[in-house]
Parts: structure tokens; C-alpha cells; sequence
């Protein structure tokens, strides 16, 4: 991705400065190597003293723009952040133009910090500028909003149209100005000020950038070039050192880390992932077929009855038409993946899948009944997936002749919309099919994260005691609504009560159930379980946690749930009391911090990153505070077991819980963090 790394911008340097010397060489010019111009910085040096070493990202604009020679960037592919800023101190640009340039520093909570805020106004106006900078989304090089940045903008044959560039400024004397040196456009009107504060006052979370960004683009009014860049160097410095931007970067690297297998064997090989199948045309299922339809690849699904099946299907054109009224996608992509949807009655028509995804009922005996179909009909070599997201893989595993070739693809609902995919590795999973399903992940457009068997696996295992707490703070005086509230306000998407009444409140009953009888010594709050008794499952039964007016999605607080919630206090003795918002988001936090623990010390995590990429993409925990074990880092480990010990001393608090686990003890002893 030609990232400018500290390698990269010392060749630059030591280029430019070297052609400075050859008389028969008149001008330069700059394309990136495999069809990409660059990705800007290198995540890897992120957050380490490479970023900062000489020579700096300014100090090779600084040999660009001084060059005695006329520099032409030349762009194919990508140029983002600081890869468009170096393009931007060329003396001329050149664009292909399908490709994509990009100033996306703003949602790692940054702003352009190499003169990005200085030049693109010079370049397509205040106005243009502005936008492009604070939503940070790539934009193509041949739009009308770009015309003032390229030179040229060409079909074909970069290389070449660069270098007839050059030749009519040396040869012709054509005029190659800086950006720098460009005057100003008319300046923006208050009013657009205005209203990108207000924008920066609605994203709530990081409304320091969006702000950082208005001040460095006044100064480009202001101020004279080398006094704008001045203050967008600081501004940028000033962001980079915030807690914000620091939890936005670890986000941003935890998800693309994630994708790394640790102890693979350098030599596995990948298999062909052509055709799919799905087992079950449920709301998971009917989101996992078009999921593969989305990225291309034909697929089977199968139901047992008709009926279900053409629910299923039903589903999905539903949700297909809907994207295309919304302008989302055309017509004849909609009739494309709908065509390579193909249904089925049948396990024989399964036969030439290459990878297989069962997505039935929560159920041991019902997958297990799957699995035993799957490896009858299912061609050698075939990769046999479940999408379970707490049962035993390797009893699933056992079921067949080719444990091996068994491996957990568990989506998160709706499965064609969440980024997240839970890799879960069995015992006996190959290394080739762990690899072939993280690169099929990809091609999916989910990031995978590899979990280890146990119940829950990651996420699911983890959102166990977060639950069993927000249950406890009913019990002791809270009631959903303000927990949810506390929660939200902090940052969680969702509380756990509205999430609950989404997801279905019988379906955590049946794990509760289970797990009653797996775990007989874990204590769980029965509050949850008298609702469910009522038949209140959540929106689909129109009342749960809240109430749900026909059609609604947004509950109401419900007097019968604070009648029952008081009444089960009274019921068990227990004396409620008034429970701070502070309290309820700390016990819930650091409930999740203490199994994320127990899971790395388990080795169902490859990395604590990975448990930060779990819930950053799958359970709604706020990028701006970086996961939940990159928080507890900053809260400080032995400040958390202190907390956690105040919790254990509580009236009426089950001392296991609070204990805290083995791992966590010993990084706080010796000053340690989870990343």
C-alpha cells in the first residue's frame, strides 16, 4: 500500500535530493508501485517514535515543494491521508479516474496534519474542502468537486500522461504552480461554519476534531501559508496526545490485527471457497445467504418445508427492494444476487458447496442432526461451518467423519449488515480450513476474529456477566430504563434491556435454562425469567423489558415491569436502594473486563485486541473509548481490582463474582496492561 513508513520517506528524501544533482534529468515524476499511489501512514508505526523520526511526513513535503525540478504525482488505485498530502505539494497532479483519494483522519478522532487543511482549500474551495476533511469518506478522482486539485484526470496510461505533462512544462514552458502559492478562494460564509459545529456537536463523541478542523480552515483564510501549517501541526498534536483519538487508533488497529493467525504455518494453503450453502432460511440464515450473494457467490439454501423456505426467501426480497427504493442498489445488481440465490428442499443439491453454514435453532441435538445430513451428502474437502454462538464445537465435530473440515462461522444478527465474523476453532480444525474461512472473511467484508470452544466463545461468553449484573441492579434498586440510559449515555449503542427486547427474551432464556443445569453454581438473578414466564419476549410479543405500541420499534417504560422488578426485591429480601449511574456503568464494564481476562489467560483469545475487536463491531461498545479491555488499560489494572473490591464488600454481593481473575491480578502487580 506504499504507506510512508520511516523506510519509505528516507528513500524519498534521499531521491529527490539525489536527481537534484543530475542536469540531465528535468523533472520528476511520482507514481506508487502495485497500482496503488499510497495509503498514507503505516499503521505500524502508529503510536511509536517512527512516526515521529526524521526525516518527518513534513520534511518530505518540504523536499517536494523546494524541488528545483517540477514534481508530478502521479494517481492510480488509492491516496489517503498522508499519501493525498504528498500529492498535494507536487507541483502537478495526474489521476486515473477511478481512483479513490480520501482525508480520512477524522475518524481516528485527527485532522489532516500534513498540511491537508492548508492545500485542498487552495485547491477546490473552503466549502469543498471542509466537507471532504470532516466526513473523511473517499471520494473519486473524477468528480466535479476535485476539478481544481488535478492537472489532469485520464482513462488510461498514467505513467504515460505524467510524463507528457512533464514534457510540455520543460519543453513548452508550461506554468506548474504550487498549491501553496495558490491565493486563497472566497472565503466560506459564517453560516457554513456554523453548520459543521453543529454537525461536530451531533457525533457526540469526538466533536474535538470536527472543531480542530474549522479553527485550522479559519487559519487558511487568515493566516500566510507557513503560519497555517504551523497551527495545523499543533492542532494535529494536540489531538493525537487526547484519550479520544488514542482509543479511536487502537480500535482502528485492533480490527485490522485481528485478521493475523498466530503460530500458523507459513506454508497453509487456502482452499477455493466457490459456491455456498445455508442450512435454515431463518432471520440468521436468510442474512448469511445474502451475505454470500453480496460478495458474489452463488448459494444454496435449504429448508426442510416449503413454507419456511419461502418465508425465508420472502425475507430477503424484502429486504433487497428495500435497498433499491433507497437508492442503496440498482436493479439489476438487486436481480443479480437475488439469482444467485438458489433454494432448495433438498441435502443432495448440496453436493458441489464448497463451504456449508448450518443455521438452525440454538440447539445441540437439532445441529448435531445437521451435521450428520452435511457429512453424508457433502463433497470431500467440503468446509462444514455452524453458526452456533454458544454450543460446543467439538461435539459438533464428533458427529462427522471429518472433524477436521469443522469450523464455527458465527454472523451476528442482521448478518448482512454486521461487520463481525467469530472464527471458532475445534479442537480438530485444520489449519487450512481456519485460514480458507479468514480469507473468506474478507471476501465477506467481515472482519474475523479466531475464538477458541468454549460457551459463549468471545463475545457471547463475555456479555454472560455483563447481563448477570444489569440483572443484580434491578434486583437492588435500578430499574431497566435508567440502566439502559447510563449505559447509552456513556456510549454502549444499546442498553442490555433494549438489546434484550430486540434480540427476543426467550432466546437468552434457553441459554439461562441450559446453563442452570451445566453451571448449577453460578448465581443468576431469576427476575429476567418471571418476565419471560408472562410471555414477554421483546418487541416480537409487543412488551418486555418496555412496551411496544403496534409498529413501533422505541419502548416505553412499563408500569408492570417496575411493579414486578420492585416486587421480586421484596420477594428475595432484598432492600432496594438509590443506584448512581456511575455505579451501574462500572459493575457492568468491569464485568466484562474480568471474563475478557479469564478468556485470555484460556487462550479463546488470540490477543486482548481481538476481544476489543469483538465488541467494537459486534456488541456496540463505543469505538471512542477502544473495547473493553483497552479501557481497563486506561483506567488503570490496579485501579480496576480496587473497584472491584469496593463491589465484593456491597450488602448482598456474591464475593465470587467480584473475584478478580489470576491474569488480571498479576499485570496489575507488576504494571502491566491487557495490550
Amino acid at each position: 500500500m506504499n504507506s510512508l513508513n520511516l523506510a519509505l520517506r528516507r528513500r524519498l528524501i534521499e531521491t529527490i535530493g539525489r536527481i537534484a544533482g543530475m542536469p540531465e534529468v528535468s523533472a520528476i515524476v511520482l507514481v506508487g508501485a502495485g497500482g496503488v499511489f499510497s495509503a498514507g501512514a503505516d499503521i505500524g508505526e502508529f503510536d511509536t517514535q517512527q512516526a515521529f523520526v526524521e526525516p518527518s511526513i513534513h520534511a518530505v513535503m518540504a523536499a517536494v515543494e523546494s524541488s528545483t525540478k517540477p514534481v508530478i504525482a502521479g494517481i492510480e488505485g488509492l491516496a489517503m491521508g498522508g499519501g493525498l498530502e504528498l500529492a498535494m505539494a507536487a507541483h502537478c497532479r495526474v489521476a486515473m479516474a477511478g481512483s479513490r483519494i480520501a482525508l480520512p483522519e477524522i475518524k481516528l478522532g485527527l485532522i489532516p496534519g500534513a498540511g491537508g487543511t492548508q492545500r485542498l482549500p487552495r485547491a477546490i474551495g473552503l466549502e469543498a474542502a471542509a466537507r471532504m476533511i470532516c466526513n473523511g469518506d473517499p471520494v473519486r478522482a473524477d468528480a466535479p468537486s476535485l476539478a481544481g486539485l488535478f492537472d489532469l484526470v485520464v482513462e488510461q496510461d498514467l505513467l504515460e500522461a505524467c510524463l507528457g505533462l512533464a514534457q510540455r512544462i520543460v519543453r513548452d514552458g508550461m506554468k506548474a504552480s504550487l498549491l501553496r502559492d495558490r491565493a486563497m478562494p472566497a472565503p466560506a460564509s459564517p453560516l457554513f461554519y456554523q453548520e459543521l459545529e453543529q454537525r461536530a456537536g451531533s457525533k457526540g463523541q469526538w466533536p474535538a476534531a470536527v472543531n480542530a478542523c474549522i479553527a485550522c480552515l479559519r487559519a487558511a483564510e487568515a493566516m500566510p501559508v507557513e503560519a497555517g501549517l504551523a497551527f495545523e501541526r499543533e492542532a494535529f498534536m494536540k489531538l493525537f496526545d487526547s484519550p479520544v483519538s488514542g482509543a479511536l487508533r487502537h480500535a482502528f488497529i485492533a480490527e485490522r490485527t485481528a485478521a493475523k493467525i498466530a503460530g500458523l504455518p507459513v506454508q497453509t494453503g487456502i482452499r477455493p471457497l466457490r459456491a455456498a450453502a445455508v442450512v435454515g432460511a431463518g432471520t440468521m440464515g436468510a442474512g448469511i445467504a445474502m451475505t454470500f450473494a453480496n460478495a458474489g457467490i452463488p448459494v444454496r439454501l435449504l429448508e426442510m418445508k416449503e413454507d419456511a423456505l419461502e418465508r425465508g426467501l420472502a425475507v430477503i426480497r424484502a429486504n433487497y427492494e428495500g435497498s433499491v427504493r433507497r437508492g442503496k442498489l440498482s436493479r439489476a445488481d438487486c436481480d443479480q444476487r437475488l439469482a444467485l440465490i438458489r433454494p432448495t428442499l433438498s441435502y443432495e443439491e448440496l453436493r458441489d458447496a464448497d463451504v456449508v453454514v448450518e443455521a438452525v435453532y440454538e440447539d445441540m441435538d437439532a445441529k448435531a442432526g445437521v451435521f450428520r445430513q452435511l457429512d453424508t451428502f457433502c463433497k470431500p474437502g467440503a468446509i462444514l461451518a455452524s453458526n452456533t454462538s454458544t454450543l460446543n464445537l467439538d461435539k459438533l465435530a464428533a458427529v462427522t467423519s471429518r472433524p477436521a473440515d469443522v469450523v464455527g462461522m458465527h454472523f451476528f444478527v442482521p448478518a448482512n449488515v454486521m461487520p463481525l465474523l467469530e472464527v471458532v476453532k475445534a479442537r480438530e480444525t485444520s489449519a487450512e480450513v481456519l485460514a480458507s474461512v479468514m480469507k473468506l472473511a474478507k471476501r465477506l467484508k467481515k472482519t474475523g476474529v479466531v475464538s477458541g470452544v468454549c460457551d459463549g466463545f468471545i463475545g457471547n461468553r463475555m456479555i454472560d456477566p455483563y447481563l448477570r449484573q444489569a440483572y443484580f441492579l434491578l434486583e437492588e434498586g435500578a430499574l431497566p430504563e435508567q440502566i439502559d440510559r447510563a449505559l447509552e449515555a456513556w456510549g454502549m449503542a444499546m442498553g442490555p434491556f433494549r438489546a434484550g427486547d430486540l434480540t427476543g427474551l426467550d432466546v437468552l432464556w434457553s441459554v439461562r435454562k441450559r446453563r442452570y443445569v451445566e453451571v448449577p453454581g453460578v448465581v443468576y438473578s431469576r427476575l429476567p425469567d418471571r418476565l419471560c414466564e408472562l410471555g414477554r419476549f421483546g418487541q416480537k410479543t409487543g412488551a418486555g423489558y418496555y412496551r411496544y405500541e403496534p409498529g413501533a420499534r422505541e419502548g416505553k417504560p412499563d408500569d408492570a415491569v417496575r411493579a414486578l422488578v420492585e416486587g421480586y426485591s421484596a420477594e428475595i429480601g432484598r432492600a432496594r436502594r438509590q443506584i448512581s449511574d456511575e455505579e451501574i456503568v462500572s459493575r457492568c464494564m468491569l464485568a466484562l473486563v474480568n471474563e475478557g481476562a479469564a478468556i485470555l489467560d484460556e487462550r479463546i483469545a488470540q490477543r486482548a485486541s481481538d476481544i476489543d475487536a469483538v465488541y467494537l463491531l459486534g456488541y456496540g461498545f463505543p469505538a471512542f473509548r477502544g473495547g473493553p479491555m483497552y479501557y481497563a488499560d486506561t483506567l488503570g489494572l490496579r485501579e480496576v481490582i480496587a473497584s472491584m473490591a469496593r463491589f465484593q464488600e456491597q450488602a448482598g454481593s456474591d464475593p465470587a463474582f467480584w473475584q478478580p481473575h489470576r491474569l488480571l491480578l498479576e499485570l496489575a502487580e507488576s504494571n502491566g496492561t491487557f495490550n
